[in-house]
């Protein structure tokens, strides 16, 4: 087993995966895929988006065997939540 080292702070690993999402990613995944899960490397903008995190993350590594994986649930702030309510906007 592959032991993956993170080569940059909390705070910038945040920073980095948050300003991918919203630049590059977000527009392409939206649509469609609302609660699933997108893991962004970091370092290359590579994402695999699937139903878990587990799931997002292998892809991600089977195609960047290096990578520092960002993850995210699409139209939410965070992949888990805890009684908090959903970004989608009701019509």
């Amino acid at each position: 087993m592959t032991v993956r080292q993170p080569r940059y702070s909390k705070e910038e690993f945040a920073r980095r995966g948050d300003e991918l999402y919203e630049t590059q990613v977000r527009a392409q995944v939206e649509a469609g895929n609302h609660g699933k899960i997108v893991a962004i490397d970091i370092e290359t903008g590579t994402f695999e988006v699937a139903d878990t995190p587990m799931v997002a993350v292998d892809r991600l590594y089977g195609r960047v065997p290096d990578a520092q994986p960002w993850v995210i649930r699409i139209g939410h702030r965070a992949v888990f939540r805890f009684g908090s309510r959903s970004l989608r906007k009701t019509v």
